[in-house]
């Protein structure tokens, strides 16, 4: 198995298109209104466009993706810091760990190496029925709840990466 981890561009927007939808199908029969769930081409085109996308390949076939959202875009995140955005594994190709792989590496080689981030954040629907129990395991700790006014409350959560970078940078951010 072949496996490339690479940053995606708009020319890539059809079929990272179809892997946001199969991704969030299972959570739009929820009833759970994330953006990712009904985009359409124009929409993940501009995502494309405004954010930093990454993808696994396993074979040449787009497995699973990771956005990051930065406090100096157009959507940042609560905290000052990288923040997690689309996020999704191909339902077709489950079993095998894609979600995690994509997520561990983007953490690492982006979000530790590249922008010397402490610690990065996500949202999830607080009453979806597996996703905050999934993101605990995997390090991210809970932080707050706000209505964004989706139809949900979102919890907000942070995994910290490096912990002495971020009691460093923890302390800047009292001072302010």
């Amino acid at each position: 198995m072949n496996q490339v981890f690479r940053q995606l561009t708009t020319d890539d927007n059809q079929e990272y298109l179809e892997l946001m939808l199969a991704a969030y199908a299972p959570i739009k029969a929820l009833g759970i209104h994330f953006d990712a769930a009904t985009a359409d081409l124009a929409r993940a085109t501009k995502h494309l466009t405004e954010h930093d996308v990454y993808a696994l390949f396993v074979d040449d076939i787009m497995v699973s993706s990771v956005t990051l959202r930065y406090p100096w875009g157009t959507l940042p995140g609560p905290f000052g810091l990288p923040h997690i955005g689309w996020f999704g594994a191909h339902p077709d190709y489950s079993g095998h760990g894609w979600g995690k792989k994509i997520q561990d590496w983007v953490e690492q080689e982006i979000v530790v190496k590249q922008l010397k981030a402490p610690a990065v954040s996500l949202g999830t629907a607080v009453n979806h029925p597996w996703l905050k129990e999934l993101y605990k395991k995997r390090g991210f700790e809970p932080m707050h709840e706000k209505d964004s006014g989706k139809g949900h409350i979102t919890l907000f959560m942070k995994k910290i990466l490096d912990p002495a970078a971020h009691d460093k940078w923890l302390s800047r951010q009292e001072k302010r």
